[in-house]
Parts: C-alpha cells; structure tokens; sequence
C-alpha cells in the first residue's frame, strides 16, 4: 500500500520494476488481495553501437500511416477469435471491423484517391507513393474481409445457435415464419420502398453513401410495353436491417432473426407486379466521407459545415461491396456506374452492410454472452466530501475511467450550476451530444444567470451534425458558443469555473484525455484531473482566453500547449532523457497513445535509444516507428493493447534521472495534434497520483493477454502468457480501481 504512494524519486527505480507488489488506486482498496504487477524488463543495453551515420530521414525507418491503421483494423478483427471474450463480444469485435473499415475507406483510401486524381506525386516520411499504398491496401483488405465473413459464417453464427441465437436464412423458413414475413413486408416494407427501373428517362439514381440496395435482372413487360432490364431497389434507410421473429414463431429457447436484405429478396417479384425477377443482388458503396472547409474562403463556419454534411453523403465513389453470387457483368456495370476500379470491389458472403448487425447486441438479453456488469469505483476524497470543490481544495482528483465512474465530472457541474457563488464556467466540447448531462448543466448554469463560456469544435468528424445542433441548444440557453480558431480544431479537453470565496476570486480546473462523453467514458479509458491549484487553473482561464479572443501566444507556467509549446517541450524532455543515458544513468521513458506518425518525434525516439535509453511505447493504432534496429532502434518496444475498452489515454513519462515527471494529455503523437489542433497537455503535480498513473503504465507493460508487440517488419505478435500467469492490464485495472460488486 505505501509502496503504490511513495515518492519514487531515486535512482533505485530500477531495482523496484523487477518486483511484484501491490499497487492500488486508493486505500480504499488496501484488502484487495490481487497484485498489480511490476515486471517491466529492465537494463536494456545496446547490442550493437549506435550508428552515427544514421540517416534518421531515411524512409525504410518508418513505416507507411495507412498501412499501419489497417494493422490496428486487423488486430480489433483478431478478437472475433479470442475466445476469451464473450461469444456476443467476439460478435461486437467483427462488427466494429466493419464500422472500422467503413470509415478507413471513407477517409484514407478516399484521400489516397485524390491525391492520384490529382496527381499529387508527395509522399510521407516512409516514400511510398498514393498507387503503391493503394494496391497494397487493396490486397490485405480483400484478404481480410474475406476472413471476416468466414469467421461470421463459420464459426460466431454457429456457435450463437449452438447457444438459442438463430439467424434464418430464407431457405430455412418455416410455413409460418414465411407467412409472418410475407405480411411484414407487405405492411412495412412495400410502401416505403421506391424501385426504379434502369432506361434512357430513368438515369442511374444517385444513391446516399453506405446505403443498402439491390440491382434486380427483370424480365417481360411492364404496364408501359417497356421491355425488362435492370431495376435498383433501395431498402428503406428507415427500418431496420435486422428484424426479430415474434416469440411464438421461434423454437423453444431461442432468439430469432431474418435480415431485411432477405424479406426484400424473397418479395423483390411484390414489386414488379406481372415480371419475372431473374436475379436480385444485394450492393452497397462506400464514397468519400471527409469535409473540407478552405477557411480563407469560409465566413459562417456553421453553415458551411451544413453544406458539406450533404455534400458528405454524396462524395465520390471509393468502394463497392456486392453479394458473392452477383453475375460478373452486373458488378461490372456498377463498378463501371460508380468509376471506379476492380480493385474497389469487394465480393462477400453475407450481409453487406454487417454494421447494421449491432441493434442484435441491443435487443438480446443475454448476461451469460457478455462481459460481465461492474460499477465504476469513486476515489474516497469523492465519497467522503458532499461538495466537490471542496473536496478539490484539499487536494487534486484523478479519475481513470472506465475503471472509476465519469459521474463526478458530471457531478462538478452541475454543482458548479446551482452554487450562487460561482460566477462563470468555460468549457471546451469535441464530442459530446445536444442531450447529455453536461450539456443539461450547462443550460442550467446559463439559466441560472451564470457566465457560460462554450468553445465547441464543430468539425470532430462525424459527429459535426450533433455539434451543430449542441451549438444551438446552448444558445438558446443564453450561453456564449465559441467555434475556437479557424485553422485549427479545438481537441483540448478542459473545464474552468470561477467561483467567488471569502470575496475574491478562485478558479477550479478539470483537463481530460477524453471526451466530455458520458457513454464513450463507459468504454474507453482516459485520465480526468480535477485541480484547484492556482498555478494549473491560471494556464487554463490563458488557454481559454486566448481561444475566445486575440492577440499573442500567452505565457503558460505549467501546461504545455499546442501549437505553441507542445511539440518543442516533448522533444526537449526526449532529448533530457538521452542525455542522461549517454552520461552513463539510467533512463527509461514510456508514451502511451493512440497514434504515432509524426517523424520530427520518432527521430527524437530513435536518437534516444541510440543513446541507451529504455523506451516503452503503448501505441494503440498507427504507428510509423520502426522498432528493433540495430544501432537505431533496439532498445524500443512497441506494444498495442486490444481489449474490452478502447485504450484512450494519453500519458508521457519520464524518467528524468530518478526525479520522474509524468504527464496527461489530449494529444497523440501526430502531426496534426501538434501543429495543427490545439492540444493541452498537464503535469500530474501530486506524486502520489504521478506514482500511481506510473503503475497503471507498468501494467501495461506486463500484459501477456491482450498485449501485440510491433516487430521490426511491421507485423504485430500477440503475447501469450505460457507458463507464465496470465495478466490482462484491463482486467487487473478493473479489478483495482472499481467498485465492489
């Protein structure tokens, strides 16, 4: 217990890595009898010298963006496999390929496109070309959709009936079954569809981007005299792509369902009453989903952003799925029809929209099939004090969701709304929804006569609808919206409130990794401070003044801030860590994040372990660092942690000769977080917090379950424990941190 808060401040750090002890989120949880391990393998020395003639710009030390993101892809695919998880989460895990996968060909494949159409010959830090990236993301990306639908039809499917979850094929419908479909369809689907038949007064439709169709071989004539051809059947955007049977047509203990695509195939001939429908296959295209707003060019960025929300569900054509059994001449016609390539078409054995699978999650009510219910846990400075700004004036809070519960962010809020003695409140929101509570507080807050500051980031992809309509409702409300800078996306997570004691003024602080989310809090894992020291809220009441006004950079005591400072400290601290390895001390420094791509800090990387210096780096998605090179890179280890919650967390520690500092941040080690976004990133100033967050980081490192090293050729190996204990960082984080069942 004292070991998880001591100061560990001496060079002895080394000595207590190799150690297990117990390592606990408060002492709250002293009698929890499961160890947090700390085995982080230590003392690595270079095993060959450093090459000082290293060219660091060389492209083979890096690995291609793209190429990398489509690994992370594969690897959330993996877990369809990993019977670890719960069957109806291995289901999820698939299904969140297909989301993921979407929005890969949405947005990198559709900029890789562009940057061919428009002959753009300019090439990352690795020197691939658009083409060459392109034609191999099309080969591991057939390769790989292939293998998602035999995991679904071969192995999730028939294990979920192997457990009372039955998916119905047309061909196996009972009587009764295809009586009740017959009428659904008749009733719900019939009137809202609209076929429209393929001649010179009917053009190709222009159809909405992921949008489910079927193209339909017809033959005779219609009412007219026209002689049959080709129809597109688009299903209804409104109903539901998968449909429960009633109980009373299911067997005995099971859940029932049929696809939509099935009900409209089996009824396709409903539809042209007196033709013989020779062929109906099911397709669907994917277009280019990204937004581009030239702000020399933009006065109103709202009704820009409006304008290009339609233009979204139009772009141009990047992908075509179509049903394995379609004729080569009809997926030729649409792959024609759309302009695009053979390449960009993409045969699969089922459903082609498997996204839309997700509702089944929903509707099942099935305990025994799903990770199993936990309640987040509260520090004990939060359940002792009934106030929550006065529990911040006793000391800083540190939450790690999911693990501990969102609700006291929310709770601060709304606290901070209805306290006649606040005077103001900021905030910064990337994505959050119109209706959730901080928003709810937020209206209060304003309605209460309250200073309510709001800088919204409209343009967080994909979620610029709900931004806009968040903007609305808080303005109607009376507060003050802000869209932040123009040339650069406000991803900053921070909350300041004023408050008036003793009469003068006193600021409070919260600065996140994560989203003011309170559902996406449930699923990821992020850091939330809450601060009242006067030095951390005074940056952020800068920070927020100089997004709501103008004039020059501010000086900012501790946080680091970008575009300003951030990128510049990161590689300085890199460079201090360096500098103490060639002196002959120890030096270790471990990043975890989302992404890392930006070549400036993989340099600062690679000189580091050039030096000897340990470096750790939990990179949950891209990266482009090439580990394991000899005289480069050898005393770095990549890992990538894939598991129940999505690793969110933005952390940077550094040794730092024995006097660790340790760092929170909204920022991934990315180009556009860097210098194009403004960022923050805070010092965890407590040491015991500091400490604990070093743990949490240490566990990481020792996961042998859910754990993926990057090796030097760009492939990722999944660790297994052997005849060693199993460790799972999430489960042991769940375990230390929530609450008692």
């Amino acid at each position: 217990m004292e070991d998880a808060q001591r100061d560990d401040t001496t060079a002895t750090e080394a000595d207590d890595l190799g150690k297990s002890d117990v390592s606990l989120s408060d002492d709250s949880q002293a009698d929890s009898p499961v160890p947090r391990l700390n085995q982080t393998g230590t003392g690595i020395k270079p095993k060959a010298l450093p090459d000082p003639q290293a060219d660091l710009n060389d492209p083979s030390l890096y690995f291609n963006r793209e190429l990398s993101h489509l690994q992370f892809n594969i690897r959330v695919l993996e877990q369809a496999l990993d019977e670890a998880h719960p069957l109806l989460n291995r289901l999820m895990f698939l299904l969140i390929f297909s989301s993921n996968m979407d929005e890969f060909f949405e947005i990198r494949v559709a900029g890789l496109k562009n940057q061919i159409m428009m002959a753009d010959d300019g090439t990352g830090a690795d020197g691939r070309g658009a083409r060459s990236v392109l034609d191999e993301i099309s080969s591991v990306a057939h390769d790989h959709v292939d293998r998602q639908y035999r995991i679904l039809n071969e192995q999730l499917i028939p294990a979920m009936e192997t457990r009372g979850i039955r998916f119905r094929r047309r061909t196996t419908w009972t009587k009764a079954q295809r009586e009740w479909v017959y009428e659904y369809f008749r009733t719900e689907i019939e009137p809202v569809i609209s076929p429209i038949g393929l001649d010179p007064s009917h053009p190709f439709p222009r159809l909405v981007n992921k949008s489910l169709n079927f193209i339909v071989e017809l033959e005779g004539k219609d009412a007219f005299g026209r002689e049959g051809g080709l129809a597109i059947l688009p299903a209804p955007r409104s109903l539901p792509r998968v449909i429960a049977l009633p109980k009373t047509l299911c067997e005995d203990g099971f859940d029932e369902y049929v696809f939509l695509s099935s009900m409209m195939h089996a009824h396709a001939e409903e539809v042209f009453p007196g033709m013989k429908v020779k062929g109906c296959y099911q397709f669907r295209l994917t277009r280019n989903a990204d937004m581009t707003v030239d702000p020399e060019e933009v006065s109103d960025l709202a009704s820009a952003l409006r304008g290009e929300l339609l233009a979204r569900r139009y772009g141009s054509g990047v992908r075509l799925e179509v049903a394995d059994n379609c004729p080569e001449e009809l997926s030729d016609f649409l792959v024609k029809q759309f302009q695009l390539e053979s390449g960009d078409l993409y045969r699969v054995n089922g459903p082609v929209n498997l996204t839309r699978m997700m509702s089944v999650l929903g509707t099942l009510d099935r305990p025994d099939l799903m990770y199993r219910p936990f309640t987040p846990g509260l520090p004990k400075s939060v359940r002792k004090s009934e106030s929550l700004l006065q529990a911040m004036q006793e000391g800083d809070i540190l939450l790690h969701h999911p693990f501990q519960s969102f609700v006291p962010v929310e709770d601060l809020l709304r606290e901070a709304a209805l306290d006649p003695d606040v005077l103001a409140i900021k905030q910064t929101l990337y994505r959050t929804g119109a209706d959730s509570p901080i928003v709810n507080a937020l209206v209060e807050a304003a309605s209460n006569g309250k200073e309510v500051t709001v800088v919204i980031e409209l343009r967080a992809r994909f979620d610029e609808a709900d931004n806009l309509a968040l903007a609305s409702r808080l303005q109607e409300a009376g507060a003050i919206v802000i869209y932040g800078v123009m040339a650069y996306k406000t991803h900053a997570k921070m909350m300041h409130i004023v408050r008036r004691e003793k009469g003068e003024l006193r600021y409070y602080a919260h600065l996140g990794t994560g989203n003011y989310h309170s559902k996406t809090a449930k699923l990821y894992t992020d850091y939330s401070l809450m601060t009242a020291n006067p030095v951390l809220c005074e940056d952020v009441h800068k920070v927020f003044q100089q997004l709501s006004g103008m004039g020059r950079a501010r000086h900012i005591e501790k946080l680091l801030h970008a575009p300003f400072t951030l990128h510049e400290r990161v590689v300085e601290m890199i460079e201090r860590e360096a500098a103490y390895a060639k002196k002959g001390n120890r030096a270790h420094i471990i990043v975890k994040c989302n992404s890392l791509t930006e070549p400036k800090l993989i340099q600062a990387l690679y000189r580091a372990s050039q030096a000897g210096v340990e470096c750790d780096l939990i990179i949950r998605g891209m990266c482009c660092l090439r580990p394991g090179l000899p005289g480069i890179s050898e005393n770095i280890r990549v890992r990538s942690i894939i598991g129940r919650f999505l690793e969110h967390t933005r952390v940077y520690h550094f040794h730092n000769d024995g006097k660790p500092e340790t760092w929170c941040s909204s920022a991934d080690f990315m180009a556009r977080n860097m210098f194009h976004r403004v960022e923050t990133c805070f010092p965890l100033l407590d040491k015991k917090l500091a400490a604990r967050v070093r743990k949490d980081l240490e566990t990481y490192l020792v996961d042998n379950c859910q754990s993926w090293l990057l090796q030097s050729d760009g492939t990722y190996t999944k660790q297994e424990p052997g005849d060693a204990a199993p460790i799972s960082a999430q489960e042991t984080l769940l375990y230390a941190y929530a609450a008692r069942a």
